[in-house]
């Protein structure tokens, strides 16, 4: 009898065996994506194609050049990722053509609405200013607004437009 059982449960055994589908090969194994972040920009190229998204107020989004003219306060969006060892970064001009009228002018640049300096500028031409910014002025994850305020508009004696200056790029960099 224990003969039979086992010739009953070997033969059971073979009979559920079966072979596999050529070529079979299990699913491919992915890693989650617990690490995800969305884009975090700290610098606005005005040649950016995505530039006008981050604008707030007071700088032009018609141009298709690498700058753009302002207002009286261009400001923009940020979002970073960290608030340690921010430079408050912008380049700009100051034309020729505008500044024959106005004269010297005062810059003065912000971020989340406090004031980090105050300068004058005694020529036209190129400018680049940076500077670093206290941690506590901005808050990781969330909205923040870099701005630049000039003192004297440049007005047209023919139309009254008013302009401020050229901007290249303004944001926070490390």
């Amino acid at each position: 009898m224990n003969i039979r059982a086992a010739l009953l449960a070997l033969a059971l055994g073979l009979g559920a065996c079966q072979n596999m589908p050529e070529p079979y090969a299990p699913p491919v194994q992915r890693q989650p994506l617990v690490e995800y972040h969305p884009r975090f920009v700290s610098i606005v190229d005005m040649a950016d194609p995505d530039a006008p998204q981050r604008f707030v107020q007071d700088i032009a989004d018609y141009s298709q050049a690498t700058w753009r003219w302002t207002l009286k306060r261009p400001t923009v969006r940020l979002r970073l990722n960290s608030n340690e060892n921010l430079k408050y970064t912008i380049d700009f001009t100051l034309p020729d053509l505008t500044f024959k009228d106005t004269g010297p002018l005062t810059i003065t640049f912000y971020v989340n609405g406090h004031m980090l300096d105050r300068v004058r500028y005694p020529s036209p031409g190129y400018q680049h200013f940076e500077k670093p910014i206290p941690p506590g002025w901005v808050t990781p994850r969330e909205e923040t607004t870099v701005a630049a305020e000039i003192d004297k508009m440049w007005v047209s004696k023919d139309d009254g437009t008013q302009f401020g200056f050229i901007i290249s790029r303004i944001g926070l960099s490390q």
